[in-house]
C-alpha cells in the first residue's frame, strides 16, 4: 500500500465512530462461544439459581435496555452535535467528537452486551447456563453504569471550555510534531538567508485525481528520493492548501526529474477537510472560528471568546519557543534536497489576532484579554519574536482609539487582564 493511502486509511479509522462497535460485534461472537463452553465444563450452580423462565426474562430486559441506550445515545449525540457545531464551529465534529474514544468504547459496550444477552437468550436450555447468564447480567449492570456516565461525560464534553481545551491539546501535539526543535536563542547568530532555487526546474509534476486538501506529506521519503537521485524536489503547495486536479504539485530539479510521477504523488495524502496532525495552523484556525462566532451579534458570548483566547495564548507561546524551520530541508550530509513551505511566525501571529481584533476589539473583555496575552508573550518569548507582537499591540491600540470616544472607556479597554474583565489588571 502506498504511503498516502495508508495515511488516509489510518486517519479515517481514527475518526470513525463505527469501528469500535464493529470490533465489539466480532468480540461478542468469540466471547459467547467461550463462555458457553466454560459453562458446560464447570456445570456451576449458584446458591440463588434461576429458572429458565426467569433467566429468559432477565436477558430480555438486558437486550431491551441496551437497545434503548444505543438509540438514545445516537439520537442525543446527533442533536448535541448539531447544536454545538452551530454555536461553536462545524470543525469540532471531526476534530473533537468523532475521535473521542470514550464515546466509541461506550457504544461498543452497549453493542457487545445486547448481542451477548441475545445470544444467551437463545441458548437457554436444561440445565440453565448459569455462567453465561451471570456474565450477561454483569455486562447489563456495567452498561447501565456506562450509560449514566456517558450522559454526564457528553454534557461536559460539549461545553465550550472542553471543546477549545481538546483542540488546544491536539494543536500542541501537532506543533511538537511539525516543529520538534526549540528556537535558537543566540542573538549573535546571523539570520538565515532565503532559500535559493537552483535555477529553472527541469520538470513539473501536476496533481492527478480528485481535487482535495493536502493533509500530510511524507517528508523523509521525499528527502530520500531526492538524495538517491542526486537532485532536489520542491513541494509547491503547503499542508492545508486546496489543490485542484492539474495544478502543480512538485517542481523537480537536476537528476530528480527522472523520478516517477506516481511515486512522488504517493507521498502526499489528500482529503476533503484539514486535520491538525501536520497542519499546525489548523488548530489556531478552529479556535479562532469559535472565538469570532462567539463574538458575532447573533450569539454575543464574549466569555467564550476569552476561553478561546486562553487556548490561543498557550498555543502561540509554544510556537514562539520552537524553531520554525525555513523551507529548506537538507539530508544527513547538509545538501539541500527538499523545499517544503511551512508557516512562519508572522503567519501564526496574524492568524491569532487579526480576526479577533476585527470582530471583538470593541468588547472590553476581548481587548483586555488580548492586551494581557501580548504583554505576557513579550516577557516570555525570545527577542526575535517581539517585532510581530509589537505590531499587533500597536494595531490593537489604534483600533481601540477609533472605537472608544470616552477617555475612561479607552483607558479601561487598554488594561491587560487575563480574565478579560474584573480580573487582575495592570496599568
Amino acid at each position: 500500500m502506498h504511503w498516502n493511502r495508508w495515511y488516509a486509511a489510518r486517519s479515517y479509522l481514527k475518526s470513525s465512530l463505527w469501528l469500535v462497535p464493529l470490533m465489539a460485534l466480532l468480540f461478542e461472537q468469540v466471547a459467547i462461544r467461550v463462555v458457553t463452553s466454560l459453562d458446560a465444563y464447570l456445570e456451576w450452580v449458584p446458591r440463588f439459581a434461576m429458572t429458565t423462565e426467569g433467566a429468559a426474562g432477565i436477558m430480555d430486559v438486558v437486550v431491551t435496555l441496551t437497545a434503548s441506550f444505543i438509540v438514545f445515545t445516537f439520537g442525543s449525540m446527533l442533536v448535541a452535535i448539531q447544536v454545538a457545531s452551530g454555536q461553536l464551529t462545524p470543525r469540532i465534529i471531526a476534530t473533537a467528537l468523532l475521535r473521542d474514544n470514550v464515546i466509541r468504547c461506550t457504544v461498543g459496550l452497549f453493542i457487545f452486551t445486547m448481542l451477548f444477552a441475545a445470544g444467551a437468550r437463545v441458548r437457554l436450555d436444561d440445565p440453565t447456563p448459569h455462567v453465561t447468564l451471570t456474565v450477561g447480567v454483569v455486562f447489563g449492570i456495567a452498561s447501565i453504569m456506562a450509560f449514566l456516565f456517558l450522559i454526564d461525560y457528553t454534557a461536559r464534553l460539549l461545553r465550550p471550555i472542553a471543546i477549545v481545551w481538546r483542540i488546544g491539546e491536539e494543536g500542541l501535539n501537532g506543533i511538537e510534531t511539525v516543529y520538534p526543535d526549540p528556537i535558537r536563542s543566540d542573538p549573535a547568530a546571523p539570520p538565515r538567508p532565503p532559500t535559493q532555487r537552483p535555477g529553472k526546474p527541469a520538470r513539473t509534476v501536476e496533481h492527478r485525481g480528485s481535487s482535495g486538501i493536502v493533509l500530510a506529506v511524507n517528508i523523509k521519503a521525499l528527502v530520500a528520493l531526492a538524495r538517491n537521485a542526486d537532485g532536489m524536489i520542491e513541494f509547491v503547495p503547503r499542508v492545508g492548501d486546496f489543490v485542484a486536479s492539474g495544478e502543480p504539485l512538485f517542481l523537480l530539479y537536476g537528476n530528480a526529474a527522472a523520478l516517477p510521477d506516481r511515486l512522488l504523488r504517493s507521498q502526499v495524502a489528500f482529503g476533503p477537510e484539514r486535520t491538525i496532525e501536520q497542519d499546525s495552523t489548523f488548530a489556531f484556525r478552529v479556535i479562532v472560528d469559535i472565538a469570532i462566532k462567539a463574538l458575532s451579534p447573533a450569539i454575543n458570548d464574549p466569555t467564550t471568546g476569552v476561553l478561546a483566547i486562553d487556548q490561543l495564548h498557550r498555543l502561540l507561546r509554544q510556537v514562539g519557543r520552537r524553531y520554525l524551520h525555513d523551507d529548506a530541508v537538507q539530508d544527513a550530509d547538509g545538501v539541500l534536497r527538499l523545499i517544503f513551505p511551512t508557516p512562519n511566525w508572522e503567519d501564526f501571529v496574524q492568524l491569532t489576532f487579526s480576526e479577533i481584533r476585527l470582530y471583538g476589539a470593541e468588547n472590553f473583555q476581548i481587548s483586555r484579554r488580548l492586551h494581557a496575552m501580548i504583554q505576557n508573550l513579550m516577557t516570555t518569548l525570545p527577542e526575535v519574536r517581539l517585532p510581530a507582537l509589537h505590531r499587533e499591540l500597536e494595531l490593537l491600540d489604534r483600533t481601540l482609539e477609533r472605537l472608544h470616544q470616552f477617555p475612561e472607556d479607552l483607558a479601561l479597554s487598554k488594561r491587560a487582564d487575563l480574565q478579560g474583565l474584573a480580573g487582575s489588571s495592570s496599568g
